[in-house]
């Protein structure tokens, strides 16, 4: 494709321009520093999800059988914890079981052991555990705790040694989303209702970030072909910041790229997305939200690239009680079992309709569009650059 191919020589780069055509977490956040907070919520106690310090309100009870454990922020994130919270809350609420979150004070394998410790203790049959950063912790305590099960999403359990193999232990169940066909969805969507000058600002290059970056310049790569668009009709500026906050740096990058003619720009870097927003508000342009529906974060947000995390975690709560816990397994959740969507009820847009929403949806899942991503390169260097996306589409 002419697009890929005019950067197939580009050395790595911060940031990078993309043209597209008809022929075309590491420095994570830190943690909250607050004091761990817990939810005790029973179905009858509603009210204590929107205020989770005001344990007063639910009824007190000793054990908790359904828990969470948050990574480097809370169960109202409006992200990844919180996608994953909605999911062991609509279960608990439906079954009428008692459960609970628990919030790390810091970020380390130790302070999320005594979070597990905690939870265990408090009587979790059930543990979900959002992020890459319980692989360590994770592989501690399925073998200490072989009578508690395990959710862990985006990261499989594994030994704190160097290149340490994955190990998940029959009462761990590990899950993955296919972030490349979630980013696509977000290209594709975007450039068909219009835009042509896009951004994709990443946090850190994990490889789910990287999938999304690599999916989004596939979506609109695929658009643009499909509606006999120029050489250079689309232009998509790229980077990865290097953090997953909320900074004034990030806002500034995002406001430059704005006040260049940017309309749209996927802020794909967990709170480095509010950078995006504020930025946006002030241009008045607009922003794709990532992994959760982040509609009502900012009117600037058309659509979000999503995760469907609430329905993944309420599937494997599910199949636990059902008997049909996949523990030992990893599974990468895909269109094909609904694991990742745009919010159509919730987004913004004026031409892309529902029809066109469910027709490359349909595409996807019959496996009509070949989808490159992260694994697909061995170099981990290149693995980290634009450069990679060009070598792999081409």
């Amino acid at each position: 494709m002419k697009l890929f191919k005019k950067l197939v020589n580009v050395a790595l780069i911060a940031t990078m321009i993309f043209v597209l055509g008809a022929c075309g977490k590491q420095n994570k956040e830190e943690t909250d520093k607050n004091k761990t907070e817990e939810n005790t919520e029973t179905t009858t106690t509603p009210e204590a999800t929107k205020e989770p310090t005001k344990e007063a309100e639910a009824p007190k009870t000793d054990t908790y059988e359904l828990a969470l454990i948050t990574d480097v922020g809370t169960i109202d994130d409006k992200s990844f914890n919180q996608g994953a919270w909605e999911g062991v809350e609509a279960y608990a609420k439906e079954k009428g079981l008692t459960y609970k979150y628990y919030q790390p004070t810091g970020k380390s394998d130790d302070e999320y052991l005594t979070q597990i410790d905690l939870a265990v203790k408090g009587g979790a049959k059930i543990i979900v555990c959002p992020g890459f950063l319980f692989e360590v912790p994770i592989h501690t305590s399925q073998t200490k705790y072989p009578d508690v099960n395990f959710v862990i999403l985006d990261g499989a359990p594994h030994s704190d040694e160097e290149n340490a193999p994955i190990d998940i232990a029959s009462n761990t169940y590990s899950v993955f989303y296919a972030e490349e066909e979630a980013g696509f969805l977000a290209g594709y969507a975007i450039v068909k209702e219009g835009y042509t000058k896009l951004g994709f600002m990443g946090g850190i290059a994990v490889p789910a970030v990287i999938r999304y970056g690599y999916g989004f310049i596939q979506g609109a790569e695929y658009a643009a072909q499909e509606m006999g668009l120029a050489d250079d009709a689309v232009q998509i500026k790229y980077t990865y910041v290097g953090n997953f906050e909320a900074t004034p740096e990030n806002m500034a990058k995002a406001a430059s790229w704005y006040n260049e003619g940017t309309e749209v720009i996927f802020a794909c870097g967990g709170a480095v997305g509010n950078s995006v927003m504020k930025a946006a508000e002030t241009a008045g342009t607009k922003v794709i939200g990532v992994d959760v529906d982040q509609s009502s974060e900012s009117e600037t947000v058309i659509t979000s690239s999503m995760k469907n995390l609430s329905k993944s975690v309420y599937d494997a709560i599910t199949a636990f009680y059902n008997n049909t816990f996949p523990g030992g397994t990893s599974a990468v959740l895909n269109a094909s079992v609904e694991g990742v969507q745009l919010p159509m009820a919730t987004s913004k847009f004026t031409k892309f309709s529902q029809a066109d929403y469910d027709t490359i949806y349909a595409k996807i899942v019959a496996g009509e569009i070949a989808l490159k991503k992260d694994t697909d390169v061995a170099d981990a260097a290149a693995i980290e650059a634009p450069k990679a996306a060009v070598e792999l589409i081409k």
